[in-house]
């Protein structure tokens, strides 16, 4: 019978076509990371990643890095993945429960050094191949080994991201498996650094750890091929309590970007606020609530959605991060959320600080919980004058069932480029890079990093 990580190898290689549909997600999802890479190019846990390895960068490297220069995949795939979960407005793939194209990306990209080249397309389908490994490993061990504590996107994340790698580097049936088996050995990543700057480093570590498993396994390293289900395997270290396993695994002929997709976030800050901040904007418009009208809110969550909020009183942009208090005070008064909201100054605004303490959060708890992969998240607003109203969200802005426009894209995208300091480029390059899949010779030397790298043409 055939391991698990062998079953997932078979699938992702046996996948030799995809839909339009498949291959448009898959662009938007790329192009979204790149963006997210661009604004938090200067965040500080980047730039501490560049100093720590500042003998290592240089301008003769074998992979380009977006705060400029390149450097070895390895270190590329670090500091660049690093860079896409900086400001936590990466995407979210829920059956990995991970930040899936912040590790897939910048892994890819790391391996399209100067001297391997490959098509734009090429590029998409391993993106599609490792989103789909993310997805499988995840099956076996989510929620549990995510309500556990274990930040998914360093581990599942890795795993997966380990077969994208290793499909785009050429290699066969056997090599994927060992990339997986040697990304499973690398799997690392606890939730009790949530709102430090060690949380966007675990995409990096997740991205770096994929890069060199790969490469790993082409030069002939291999693990054991039923390390996810064996006994002191990755189950049963990592599963947490309720871990079901992978008897149930299947796969559909339509892929999986196609039936669950990946959310792109509204909002720069933590997933487990989206959606009761989208419940929140909805109340405020349907019912014109003004700040003076507020007397309490309170807003139902998932359990892991509280442990990940672990900050009611936020002391940095971080922690803001991950406020439920300090994102809903934000979006309730200033009708949205952007990057500027979360800076060192934007933090301790007097109107959002007075606003704050008539916020409140409570779970579900484990017993509603238990066999449900999904609840929603409910706001309830409460009134001086006693009225009650309230709102309920099983799904985020950005997700399949409420999907954002192109549009709404390409103001994210720009935004994104604002953060990062690229002011001297236009809307024309958000198209030009939604053209990925028809480029042919994409490498490190192509033009296609010009925007990503900091250059001013294409």
């Amino acid at each position: 019978m055939a391991t698990i990580l062998r079953k997932i190898a078979q699938q992702v290689l046996s996948r030799t076509t995809f839909s339009d549909v498949a291959m448009d997600r898959a662009r938007d999802a790329a192009v979204d990371t790149i963006g997210c890479m661009i604004a938090g190019r200067g965040d500080e846990s980047v730039t501490a990643l560049t100093r720590a390895f500042d003998g290592e960068i240089a301008g003769g490297g074998e992979a380009r890095l977006v705060t400029g220069g390149s450097a070895s995949p390895s270190l590329a795939a670090l500091i660049n993945a690093t860079a896409a979960h900086a400001l936590d407005f990466d995407d979210n793939f829920h059956p990995a429960r991970a930040h899936a194209s912040a590790v897939l990306v910048p892994a890819l990209l790391a391996v399209l050094t100067s001297g391997r080249a490959t098509s734009g397309r090429r590029f998409l389908e391993a993106y599609l191949a490792g989103l789909e490994a993310q997805a499988a490993v995840g099956f076996g061990v989510n929620p549990s080994h995510y309500n556990r504590g274990w930040h998914a996107t360093a581990t599942v994340g890795s795993i997966g991201a380990a077969a994208g790698v290793a499909r785009l580097l050429g290699a066969d049936e056997n090599g994927l498996v060992a990339a997986m088996s040697l990304a499973t050995s690398f799997a690392c990543g606890p939730k009790g650094q949530f709102g430090t700057a060690a949380k966007p480093l675990h995409a990096g570590i997740a991205a770096r750890n994929a890069v060199d498993a790969a490469r790993m396994a082409v030069a002939g390293m291999s693990g054991r091929p039923d390390i996810l289900e064996r006994p002191q395997g990755f189950r049963d270290l990592f599963g947490g309590d309720d871990a079901r396993g992978w008897e149930g695994l299947t796969f559909d002929e339509e892929h999986i970007i196609e039936s669950r997709g990946v959310v792109t976030k509204r909002h720069p800050c933590c997933a487990s606020t989206h959606r009761a901040i989208d419940a929140l904007l909805d109340l405020k418009q349907e019912h014109g609530l003004l700040a003076g009208d507020i007397a309490r809110i309170e807003a139902k969550v998932g359990i892991s959605a509280v442990r990940n909020l672990a900050y009611p009183d936020p002391a940095d942009e971080m922690q803001a991060r991950f406020s439920m208090q300090y994102c809903l005070a934000t979006a309730f008064l200033n009708g949205a959320l952007t990057l500027s909201d979360f800076t060192r100054q934007g933090i301790g605004r007097p109107e959002i600080r007075e606003f704050m303490p008539r916020i409140g959060m409570e779970s579900y708890s484990a017993e509603e919980e238990k066999g449900v992969e999904r609840l929603p998240h409910v706001v309830t607003v409460t009134l001086r004058d006693g009225r009650i109203y309230w709102k309920s969200r099983l799904h985020a802005k950005g997700s399949l069932e409420a999907p954002m426009s192109d549009h709404e894209r390409e103001v994210k995208f720009m935004d994104c480029l604002r953060w990062g300091n690229r002011n001297g480029y236009d809307a024309v390059f958000f198209l030009q890079l939604r053209k990925l899949a028809d480029s042919e010779n994409l490498s490190g030397d192509d033009p296609f990093w010009s925007l990503i790298a900091g250059h001013q043409s294409l």
